[in-house]
């Protein structure tokens, strides 16, 4: 028990790390007082372009990876460990300790973990959100959708506890995107051009 409480939280500090504020800082921007005001991955690629996007979204991935690689390759942690570090690194980048318990969506801390599971989860992940973002421009859909597919992938390859964790993740990206949800009931939800997004420059 003293293990899990240990690694819970060295995945919640991981998670902490608030890449999603730190990058647009770079820049001189507070990513809090732009767009949705979400501290994530979406909200820099909107606002700042795909390529910022795409290397927060990578960090905040990283996050739970990360750690969860080392904790594998020099501990030798089985699965059910590893999982532990990854769901906590999600609920760190969501209520971060550095952002008075704020943060973003954890969707790209989710991918991380999957990612920490096996590899090739990764590219299955964006195999299937990536057409769906394009098709309907909704992020939150895809990733909730994204996530729920492969909560299914994980338990029928990486056994039911495994699932058991992702489901968990599933229900807490719900959670997150909560107001997203009721804005695509109401047909009011923003949407996300990938292609525009990555063609965007802005200069600060």
């Amino acid at each position: 028990m003293s293990q899990v409480f240990f690694l819970a939280i060295i995945g919640y500090l991981s998670g902490s790390i608030p890449f999603s504020y730190l990058i647009p800082k770079v820049k001189g921007i507070d990513i809090r007082r732009v767009g949705s005001g979400n501290v994530g991955g979406t909200n820099v690629l909107r606002n700042l372009g795909g390529v910022l996007g795409f290397i927060t979204m990578t960090l905040d991935g990283f996050k739970a990876f990360v750690p969860m690689l080392i904790a594998s390759l020099f501990f030798g942690l089985p699965q059910e460990k590893l999982i532990v570090i990854g769901f906590f690194a999600a609920i760190g980048h969501s209520y971060s300790i550095f952002l008075k318990f704020k943060g973003g969506k954890a969707v790209a801390c989710t991918v991380g973990t999957l990612t920490g599971l096996k590899g090739w989860f990764l590219p299955l992940f964006l195999a299937i959100w990536t057409p769906i973002v394009l098709l309907t421009k909704y992020v939150s859909l895809a990733s909730i959708i994204t996530v729920a597919v492969m909560d299914l992938i994980v338990f029928l390859v990486s056994g039911i506890e495994a699932g058991f964790w992702i489901f968990a993740l599933l229900l807490f990206t719900i959670f997150r995107h909560r107001e997203n949800v009721q804005r695509l009931l109401r047909g009011e939800e923003r949407k996300t051009d990938l292609i525009a997004a990555f063609k965007k420059k802005r200069d600060h």
